[in-house]
């Protein structure tokens, strides 16, 4: 999958306890941009986790930068032992009524990873192996 620089809201982001992704994508307008079609999100393991219980994945919209109210669009929980290197989530894709800013919120269960990495951003396409 494509990945653009621009896009991205956790570039090989080390996760070792609760967090925001380090980057936020700012669509500048707040048209809907679910209604068209999708816009597909990649959010995958880069480096293997370990300790923890599991790893929520939470993508996020907000009307300001700050996220003082921030609304889920999709959540997953993944247990450790899919917290493999190359793990990706399911294919995930903007929903209408996103709002302007979008983020990646990951909250960690059980004792905070001392390793585990994560990229999450926009692609140009889901590719599907099967």
């Amino acid at each position: 999958m494509l990945l653009d620089a621009k896009l991205l809201m956790s570039n090989q982001q080390a996760i070792t306890a609760t967090a925001a992704s380090t980057d936020v994508i700012d669509r500048g307008d707040v048209k809907d941009v679910g209604k068209d079609g999708s816009i597909p999100l990649l959010v995958q393991v880069t480096e293997a986790f370990n300790t923890l219980t599991s790893l929520t994945i939470d993508v996020q919209t907000d009307d300001n930068s700050a996220f003082s109210s921030p609304r889920s669009l999709f959540s997953t929980v993944v247990p450790l032992a899919e917290l493999k290197a190359g793990y990706q989530t399911p294919v995930i894709t903007l929903p209408q009524k996103t709002e302007r800013y979008l983020r990646v919120n990951y909250t960690v269960t059980g004792t905070a990873p001392t390793t585990g990495k994560v990229t999450a951003g926009v692609v140009a396409g889901v590719q599907t192996n099967g």
